[in-house]
This record gives C-alpha cells, structure tokens and sequence, in this order.
C-alpha cells in the first residue's frame, strides 16, 4: 500500500506547504536524495503556532504533538517537490531539534512523534530511518522543535 493510499485511510489531511520564512527553499532535489530543509510548527503567513521550551513551557507529550504536526508539514512540501508521496523510496535520516529547558534530556521521546507518523504514513520498511534527536538552547522564533530529513526518491 502506498503513502497517498495510507493517508485517504487515516483520514491525515496535510495542511498546505509552508513558504520559507528566510532566503532559502523548502526542499532540494539533488539525483535520488531529496533534502528537505528545517520545518518548524509554523502557520502559512510564517508566524509560529506553537512557542517554547519542552520541559518548562511544553510537557513531552505537547511537544510530541507539535514534532507529529511538524511531519505533516514536511509531508506537504515533499507532495509538492515531488507530485506523489509515492516517489518517496526511503527516508534516509533526520535531524530533530528541540528547544530544551535546562537539564530537559527527553529530546528522543519527542522527535518520536515525527518518526512515528512517518511509519504510519510509509510502513517501517520506507519509514524507518536513521535519526538524530538534539537539544537546543533556542530556536528561531521561539519555536520548540524544528526537524530537517533526506529522502531517497524516485
């Protein structure tokens, strides 16, 4: 069963691809790799919808939510790079920040919520991947994760 097939039987409605909020593009096809640059949980004229630190402001299960919603929207670029989420062959790796209070060290139970979407979305065998998961001491606009990946593609 294909990406596109898996979403319609979710009912997973991806929003619309953010614009760049800085001078840079949302994704670059480089042969079979597709570089997808950092998402963050920003709505479309660029403003955040979420602000602050996981660990003081977000609890675990709030930041989780946001990384959930932060693969959504890098779901909605890679459908507009590429037509299809079916041309995705494999996610390859992905780097998720999250903007820390001091001594929070949770920082992979909250990327999970990235990488479990992208295993409901394309199955472990295309969704699996490898995966970096970091504190920050902030990030742009205040936001409380920003994830970035590299897809091998058709």
């Amino acid at each position: 069963m294909g990406a596109e097939t898996r979403l319609k039987e979710k009912n997973i409605t991806l929003p619309q691809p953010a614009t760049p909020v800085a001078n840079y593009v949302g994704a670059v096809r480089v042969g079979t790799l597709l570089f997808v640059s950092g998402h963050g949980p920003v709505r479309a004229d660029g403003k955040p919808r979420t602000k602050g630190k996981v660990g003081r402001e977000l609890t675990v299960e709030q930041g989780y939510e946001v990384a959930r919603e932060v693969g959504l929207s890098m779901l909605a670029t890679v459908r507009a790079s590429l037509g299809s989420l079916d041309q995705v062959k494999r996610i390859v790796k992905v780097l998720g920040m999250v903007n820390s209070a001091d001594g929070f060290g949770d920082q992979p139970r909250v990327i999970n919520g990235f990488s479990d979407l992208m295993v409901e979305v394309f199955g472990e065998a295309i969704g699996k991947h490898a995966r970096s998961a970091v504190g920050m001491a902030e990030l742009p606009m205040g936001i409380p994760v920003e994830i970035e990946m590299v897809l091998e593609v058709e």
